[in-house]
């Protein structure tokens, strides 16, 4: 049986998801509404406009 080394194992995600600048905004809908938010905790308005909660996501993604 072989057993991978340390040095060959691939990156698990866990250890992407730790990066404390890593923004991974997502949209939800709640009836005819669609709000963006985001894993580091922010929550933009809810907006009728699918197309402009995009845009909030994408927003915030650049936003320092």
């Amino acid at each position: 049986m072989y057993h991978q080394h340390t040095d060959e194992a691939p990156p698990t995600a866990s250890s992407a998801a730790t990066a404390p600048s890593a923004h991974r905004p997502f949209t939800i809908e709640r009836g005819s509404f669609c709000i963006a938010r985001c894993s580091c905790g922010w929550t933009g308005p809810a907006r009728r406009s699918r197309d402009r909660a995009r845009t909030d996501a994408e927003e915030h993604r650049s936003a320092p």
